[in-house]
């Protein structure tokens, strides 16, 4: 099982990436529905962490399948 530091570190590594090798996708982790909380005091646990994680690792995925350079 995951705990919080190895998802937050996940989520640091991959940003990093993002940040690093995809500079064009990287001015779009600001407008992502999960930095944009609903709530007035939203609660940061590991479910909502992971979420964010698997939402990254989307956004990458679907990037490197539709910007492909063959």
């Amino acid at each position: 099982m995951e705990n919080l530091g190895t998802v937050l570190s996940e989520i640091t590594r991959l940003t990093y990436t993002i940040e690093s090798d995809y500079p064009e996708l990287y001015r779009f982790l600001d407008e992502t529905p999960m930095t944009i909380p609903s709530d007035a005091h939203p609660t940061i646990d590991l479910h909502t962490l992971k979420d964010y994680l698997e939402g990254l690792q989307q956004m990458l995925k679907h990037y490197l399948e539709t910007h492909s350079l063959s």
